[in-house]
């Protein structure tokens, strides 16, 4: 009976209906009756999909409905309790890392889409890991001011404070996120020296984000003693 399953397995199997019949859409009196719920709660659960971040849509009128872009989404994701708590102790200590907002949706996405057995088990696994104080939990005051500008490839301004603690104002094109074992480094353009220069994020002690776009420039990264830099693959 389906109206006995928790909402975790209902809301993954509200993802499923809806996928199997994109890009057709199904009111929520039809999910209602699919899931032998109320309407009420089929709206809420939807709610919450689309907070989450399922590409859902709703269409008016007669023939209307809820549906699901389907272009926009992956098929099923088996994780394991155990791969799932090992995410969870990655991201667990997020800090200087840039996207750590992005890090924490990620798993909450990935818990939903889990059964809620192997859920449960994960979050008793990570449950087994303690993690003791450590300075780097502090996140920079403009780590997420200067994400958004690489992100979104916008030229920012930045009050940058170098090694001997003077203060300069910089308007910077960014270009990369560099990490390092000590701190991570924006890679950008600078328009007051007009060539690339690395700033550690942790001395950037403001950050405004401005409406330029930041232009597509052949850049080369400067060269580090002793250190080898490599770019980050999704694939690897």
């Amino acid at each position: 009976m389906l109206g006995g399953v928790n909402r975790t397995d209902r809301l993954y199997a509200l993802v499923e209906e809806l996928r199997a019949v994109a890009p057709r859409p199904r009111t929520a009196r039809q999910l209602a009756d699919r899931f032998e719920v109320s309407v009420r709660t089929i709206e809420r659960d939807l709610n919450a999909l689309m907070e989450a971040g399922v590409p859902l849509f709703a269409t008016p009128g007669p023939g209307g409905g809820h549906a699901i872009d389907s272009a926009h989404t992956l098929p099923p994701v088996n994780f394991t309790s155990d791969e799932a708590a090992a995410l969870a102790i990655a991201l667990a200590r997020p800090g200087r890392s840039p996207l750590a907002a992005a890090l924490r949706s990620a798993l909450q996405k990935v818990l939903a889409a889990m059964p809620a057995t192997e859920a449960e088990a994960a979050e008793r696994l990570a449950g087994r890991v303690h993690l003791m104080a450590h300075d780097s939990d502090d996140r920079p005051r403009a780590a997420r001011t200067i994400e958004e500008a690489v992100v979104a490839a916008r030229v920012v301004e930045i009050e940058y404070k170098d090694s001997d603690g003077a203060v300069t104002h910089r308007a910077v094109e960014p270009v990369a996120l560099v990490g390092a074992s000590d701190a991570w480094y924006l890679l950008a353009h600078c328009r007051l020296r007009n060539d690339v220069r690395f700033f550690r994020v942790d001395r950037v002690a403001a950050a405004q984000l401005t409406d330029e776009r930041a232009p597509e420039r052949d850049y080369t990264i400067p060269e580090i003693p002793t250190t080898r830099v490599r770019r980050l693959s999704l694939l690897e």
